[in-house]
């Protein structure tokens, strides 16, 4: 019974985590088109922006919905959570997502494949430019990496707690 238990917590703990995750994806976009199309800032500075805002919306919500804390385990510091955040999404939410960017849209150059979807788009009023296209798509797929990795770094570095040391009397 009580691997069955801990298995549901975990199946349980990843669904609150995609469910934060999903909330802040969809942040996150929001951020980085309304800085690319309307501040014009380019997908590098969009990305950063949306990066710092919801990093730390991620942190609260984590925090309090999906990585809580452990009575029976060492108490956690909230500014070195704050940090690890931070961190593991550094890697993950900038290291990682600026090569990505590069690679679809300097190396691959995504755009160049997508003047047909374009041309189907305008068919319905939506108006792209292949580069712009390309632009938004990027952040997509650049999920389909980092998100797995999010979890697997919060839940056994940013989050974790240590137990207490046997015969330590906690």
């Amino acid at each position: 019974m009580e691997i069955k238990n801990k298995k549901l917590a975990a199946l349980w703990q990843f669904i609150k985590f995609g469910l934060v995750g999903a909330f802040n994806t969809v942040l996150n976009y929001i951020i980085y088109n309304f800085c690319y199309y309307v501040f014009n800032s380019g997908v590098h500075i969009a990305n950063i922006t949306g990066f710092v805002i919801t990093v730390f919306s991620a942190f609260l919500l984590q925090n309090r919905f999906v990585f809580k804390q452990d009575e029976n385990s060492e108490k956690r510091v909230w500014w070195k959570v704050l940090i690890k955040t931070y961190i593991s999404y550094s890697f993950t939410g900038l290291f990682l997502t600026e090569l990505l960017l590069m690679l679809w849209i300097n190396v691959i150059d995504l755009g160049q494949y997508l003047g047909g979807v374009c041309e189907w788009l305008a068919g319905f009023g939506i108006n792209f430019e292949p580069q712009d296209l390309a632009a938004s798509l990027a952040p997509i797929l650049n999920m389909v990496v980092t998100i797995p990795l999010n979890f697997i770094i919060n839940k056994f570095w940013a989050y974790r707690q240590k137990k207490p040391e046997a015969g330590n009397g906690k």
